[in-house]
């Protein structure tokens, strides 16, 4: 018994030891604090284009001090906007090719069989408009105001747009007669117009966004290097 009790003290001291000795022990240090989260990526979109594929840098034209765009087609005189509208739907007939036009080239002939004779007197009307403003320049005049024209609704980016509108001018001009082809011009003319002038529209906004753009994400400018001076040497 004597023996069992001595175990017991021993036990209990070698306890008692292993208590003190774990509580002079170091506790480990806390782990680290994780790393910082990385930055968010900045996400760059892509740089504006052009509306329709159009060329950098065109030429964009104003608007007049009553808002509207300036054109060929301002400020000129009712027999001028009758030779325009045709002019307008010439070019549609020769450009306008996809299957959904097909529509614009027998609308546009019937027009011109239609109102022959009301064509002609339109034609002399802007021929004596032309001499009265111009003198004997005014053939010229005339011949570069048509180009100008045609080159006006021939305009490539906006060649989709203009097609669709002007399919929908030529449906609307079946049956229009000598008598109502003034009218008829002075109210769609302004249609055709307004396809250009939403495209310069467009444009103008493209020029705004891209500017934005290139202020946020574009590089700074290479700085050119100093230039190295030349070095005098004694007697050089």
């Amino acid at each position: 018994m004597f023996q069992s009790n001595t175990a017991r003290i021993r036990l209990a001291g070698t306890l008692m030891g292993l208590a003190l000795l774990a509580g002079c022990v170091t506790p480990p240090p806390p782990p680290p604090p994780p790393p910082p989260p990385p930055p968010p990526v900045k996400v760059i979109p892509a740089r504006p284009v052009p509306p329709g594929g159009a060329a950098l840098g065109m030429y964009i034209p104003p608007r007049g001090p009553d808002g509207i765009r300036l054109s060929v087609n301002s400020n000129i005189t009712t027999a001028q906007s009758v030779w325009n509208l045709r002019s307008g739907l010439n070019v549609a007939a020769l450009n306008c090719l996809a299957p959904r036009y097909a529509g614009i080239l027998p609308a546009y002939s019937e027009l011109l069989k239609q109102n022959r004779s009301k064509l002609k007197t339109v034609n002399d009307v802007i021929i004596r408009e032309f001499r009265a403003e111009h003198g004997r320049r005014y053939r010229d005049e005339f011949d570069g105001y048509m180009t100008q024209v045609y080159n006006y609704f021939a305009l490539p980016p906006a060649k989709r747009d203009f097609c669709d509108t002007a399919l929908q001018v030529a449906n609307a001009s079946v049956g229009v007669t000598s008598a109502e082809l003034d009218g008829f011009a002075l109210a769609n003319l302004p249609v055709l117009d307004s396809v250009f002038d939403n495209f310069y529209t467009q444009y103008e906004q493209y020029q705004i966004d891209v500017a934005a753009w290139d202020a946020e994400y574009a590089p700074p400018p290479a700085v050119p290097p100093a230039p190295i001076e030349p070095v005098e040497t004694p007697g050089g």
